[in-house]
């Protein structure tokens, strides 16, 4: 296959930051992808739905000049969440989803939930209207090894929550581990999963091995081998509770090249050639389009993106910048480590 014509995509978890960064990074997205369920945690995070709208303001405002883009916005749950507040959001059609941030867990997450309990009352109130649930599934008690965060929260978390409210639809945001697509195929319904562009490609050696490689590293962490694996087989397979969410995380790279260096890679600007190059390695191009492009709006609600984009293979390997340049400072492109082909057209 030498071109491969395809549905506009998605991307269903997206980091935009704001400032000067919001200003860097908006166009590396929106040259390709028509929407973006774009994540709440800034400094201060986006609580309510009068900070989601100043903040999609202020995503409109970045966005270069006829540029095609939806951003999504989500509210970033707290232990105070005011549900009245989180269902008018929704019925006003500003808010697509709530995310869950276990306390501590990622980047400025830190004003996250630590008593599930206590954030109880917005949950009920979600699941009562049908609004959907993101959660960033790890753990974060010390005594937890870092590789083992994802499946304790399956086991400790969300599990229970899901028997507690089974009609809470729920998104399972970056899966990385073999132990979450599992989870997912065998949970039934109100449940889905987005896999990153990053975790289809590195695992935890691309960090590790020959010296520590800090824009290797995310969060959630890359695993092994063969959990990479479990992720290519269910991102290709066609089932459409698996979709696209890049979590592309820009950091200016002194934020990354530190001795606590930040979690986040950026992907925005290569995902679409990352992924074709990903798919036709598992002979499944056939099924880009379901994973990108089809599969998530359907759990979201939304109709398909009537635009199309054209892919083409390209008989020289192309290339994309190591780095972008932003008046918040340089941020290092993800790099797959093997030759690119596919390109946008």
């Amino acid at each position: 296959m030498r071109s491969l014509t395809i549905r506009r995509p998605d991307d269903w978890h997206l980091h935009l930051r704001d400032g000067a960064m919001l200003e860097g990074v908006i166009g590396d997205t929106s040259r390709h992808f028509a929407r973006a369920i774009i994540m709440p945690n800034l400094v201060p995070p986006v609580v309510t739905t009068a900070d989601a709208g100043a903040y999609r303001e202020r995503i409109m405002a970045a966005l270069p000049k006829g540029g095609r883009f939806q951003p999504l916005m989500t509210l970033y749950l707290t232990e105070d969440t005011n549900p009245d507040d989180v269902e008018e959001g929704q019925k006003s059609g500003l808010i697509t989803a709530v995310k869950l941030y276990p306390a501590g867990a990622t980047t400025n997450s830190h004003g996250g939930v630590r008593d599930m309990n206590k954030a109880m009352p917005v949950l009920e109130r979600m699941a009562k209207i049908g609004l959907p649930l993101c959660v960033h599934g790890e753990v974060t008690t010390p005594e937890v090894d870092i590789f083992d965060r994802e499946k304790v929260f399956i086991d400790t978390v969300l599990d229970p929550l899901r028997r507690r409210l089974p009609e809470l639809k729920v998104t399972m945001e970056h899966v990385t581990t073999s132990d979450g697509i599992d989870y997912i195929r065998a949970a039934g319904q109100n449940i889905a999963g987005s896999i990153t562009t990053h975790h289809l490609i590195i695992n935890r050696n691309a960090i590790l091995v020959g010296g520590i490689k800090p824009h290797y590293y995310c969060l959630p962490v890359a695993k092994r081998e063969s959990h990479r694996l479990a992720l290519r087989a269910a991102a290709t397979s066609g089932d459409p509770r698996f979709f696209l969410g890049t979590d592309s995380a820009p950091h200016v790279d002194p934020s990354k090249e530190c001795a606590c260096g930040c979690a986040g890679i950026y992907t925005s600007i290569n995902t679409m050639s990352c992924l074709a190059h990903v798919f036709e390695q598992e002979n499944a191009l056939d099924r880009l389009e379901a994973f990108v492009s089809l599969n998530g709006p359907v759990w979201y609600g939304l109709a398909p993106n009537e635009e199309t984009i054209t892919l083409v293979r390209r008989e020289e390997a192309i290339s994309f910048p190591g780095k972008i340049e932003t008046e918040a400072g340089s941020v290092t492109v993800f790099d797959p480590m093997f030759p690119l082909f596919w390109d946008v057209e």
